[in-house]
This record gives C-alpha cells, structure tokens and sequence, in this order.
C-alpha cells in the first residue's frame, strides 16, 4: 500500500522513539467507522509499525427507528482494517460508558447545566477504559484519529492544537492527563482535513467520503429532546419575560441552553419588538425559562467565571495570577484572560471581554499560544 502525503507526517514522538526500540512494537488504534481514525491507521501502517484496530461498542440502545448505528460503523472499520490488511476486535465498553459518562451527563442535565460528553467520554472511555483494554491485548500505545499534537520538554507531555485550525480537538482533551498522553499517538495532528480525505481517497478507503459524525459522544445524530426525554421525563412550564410576564411554555427547562434561540415559540408579545428572544437564565427550582430580546443582552455577557472540577495537563496549575487565553465552547476564538485566584479545585477567570453565553456544565479550556494547559468545568459567573 503507498498513500500520498502532501507534507510529511510527523509520528516520532518520544513515546514512538521508544516504542520503536522494542523487538515487535504494537499500536491499537481505536476505530471508529470515519475518515479520521481510518487514515490514522493507514499512516502508522505505512510507517512500518504492527497495527491492530479496536472497534469500541460504546452504546447499544437503537435509535428512534430501531437501527443500531454503531452496526453501520463497524461494517466500514472491517471494509478499511481489510484494505490495511489489519486484525480488528471489538470491545464492548458500554458500561464504563455508561457509568463514567452517561449518568454523568443525565445528572448536569437534572441541575439544570449544559454538559459536555466529549470531554468526559475522553477522560473515562477513550483514554482510561481503551488504554486498559489495549493494554491487556498487548498493546505498547494506543492511536486515535483526533487533530492534536504533543511531544516531551523537560520530562512532561505538551498537549498542542492540531494543525487545522477548524478540525483542533484540543478543546475536548485537556483532562486525560500525563499518563494517557504518554501512551497515545495522534496521527493526524500535522493534518488538515482535506488532505486527510485525498489520502483516503488515494487509498482506495470505504470511508473517504464518510460525513463526519455529530451528535452525541458514540450516540450520534439523534433528535436531542426526544432522546433526553427517554431518561429524563418532560416537565413542562412557563417562559416568562424579565417582569415576570408569562410569554410562552417550554417542554422541559432542562433541554434549554443559556442563549439558546430556537424552540422557545415565542411571538406576537404585545409592548415588544419583532426581534428574537433568547433565553437568558434558567429558574431550575421553579421549572421556568426567563427569556429576553437581544442577541448580546446583558444577562448573556459576562466577564467573569468560576470553574471547578480542574485538570491540568502537566498535572500541576500555573502560577496564580496568570494571564493566558482561554475557550468555554469548541471552535470560539480564543479569549484572553486572566486567572486570577486558585483555592482547591475551584478557580476564577476573569476576562479581557465580555464573553456571551458562558453556560454552566460546560468547560473552559485554557492556552498559552498554541499549547492546552488545562481546563475546567464552568460552574457559575458574576
């Protein structure tokens, strides 16, 4: 097999100058049906390394018309683990799925938070439960198909953003740690996405021209109140306006976001402009939404947070105050900010700008340049 690099791939992190230096180096890499991880294999395979793949059933339960998504997914790792001539398993991980990330997520929800299952799906799945699993099989390291990149500087793993700038997952990594970095190699991370999808494509993989999965983490598409509503019942309530007014219903406070726009069903106000309303707080112990006009009101920007549930790549915080950038969604631009004071596990960033929609339940993540210092999960802002 000869695939066709735009640009040379970088795979000689120190964990790989290691691994290479044993008699019969073994990477796992863990396949997920898409374009991604199928072409991180084809480049540790074309770079001489013994390559086995691992499928991870993660979720069982079907979708709303009875088809279990993960069945497609597997039929393409077997297409491309062929093409590769690459042994694959299957590894169902569904409990520590389910108990590392599921419930979690089902209980920010409950509080009335946003959570972020990638994040969590990352600490206790991909790089906890997989490292495990690829350990016992006799796996050296593991591979993933993320756009990241990291190397050794004075005996500690750097995790940095990927090269493409609209593809890094940098944002969804800051809490695995120094112990699963130094047992993964990430492939891709000297790649932008198109060139990912041309060297499948010259390589003749099933999935070069796989839409990119959305979702939820190892769910997939689904229609998000419906599949809430499975496991949290619909507790239906009023939106009302900023003086208290009832202005509409929702069908659950806990399937809203702050800022959120679409669903609420909310016109014809009498007194109000024909602007859209966006929902501005959530009244969690009264079941209600309070919402309000104006993509940027007040009640939606704020200069500061607090976050709590801290990691830190390099396993230890910065020297407080300390100015840096940081992100409290994927794919914002990164802010600068300055965090100001550490007590525990509890942090407070203040930023240079308002920032809008700082939601609860979901993380910040922190930058210096292009390097992921760590992050947290948002808990309040004032």
């Amino acid at each position: 097999m000869t695939l066709t690099v735009e640009k040379p791939v970088e795979l000689s992190t120190t964990a790989l100058r290691d691994c290479r230096d044993r008699a019969d180096p073994h990477i796992v890499i863990a396949m997920s049906g898409g374009v991604d991880s199928s072409v991180a294999a084809a480049l540790l395979k074309q770079s001489g390394y013994r390559v086995s793949a691992v499928f991870m059933k993660n979720w069982n339960e079907p979708a709303e018309d009875g088809h279990c998504l993960w069945e497609d997914d597997v039929g393409d790792v077997l297409s491309v683990c062929d093409k590769l001539d690459i042994e694959v398993n299957t590894v169902d991980l569904s409990k520590a799925y389910w108990d590392g990330v599921f419930e979690a997520f089902l209980d920010e929800y409950r509080r009335g938070r946003t959570p972020n299952p990638d994040v969590l799906c990352n600490r206790e799945v991909k790089f906890k439960a997989f490292i495990e699993h690829a350990s016992s099989i006799g796996g050296d390291l593991i591979a993933t198909g993320h756009y990241a990149k990291h190397h050794t500087l004075n005996g500690k793993e750097v995790l940095q953003k990927g090269a493409d700038p609209n593809k890094d997952q940098s944002y969804f990594l800051y809490a695995i740690g120094q112990h699963a970095l130094t047992r993964t190699v990430f492939p891709l991370g000297e790649l932008e996405k198109p060139a990912v999808r041309r060297i499948a494509a010259g390589a003749g993989l099933a999935t070069h021209a796989k839409k990119d999965s959305t979702g939820i983490c190892f769910i997939g598409e689904r229609r998000f109140r419906s599949f809430l509503s499975n496991y949290l019942p619909a507790q239906p309530g009023d939106i009302r306006s900023l003086d208290g007014n009832v202005i509409g219903h929702h069908q659950g406070a806990a399937f809203y976001t702050l800022g959120q726009r679409e669903g609420l069903g909310i016109g014809g106000i009498r007194g109000a402009s024909e602007g859209p309303w966006f929902v501005v707080a959530k009244d969690v112990s009264n079941n209600e939404l309070i919402a309000a006009q104006g993509h940027e009101h007040p009640l939606l920007m704020s200069r500061r947070l607090i976050a709590d549930t801290l990691s830190w790549i390099d396993d230890a915080p910065p020297v407080i105050p300390f100015r840096c950038h940081a992100k409290t969604r994927y794919r914002q631009p990164d802010q600068s900010c300055e965090i100001v004071a550490l007590d525990d596990d509890t942090l407070t960033v203040e930023f240079t700008h308002p920032q809008r929609a700082v939601t609860p339940g979901q993380s910040v993540v922190f930058y210096d340049g292009n390097t992921c210092l760590g992050g947290g999960i948002i808990d309040r802002t004032e």
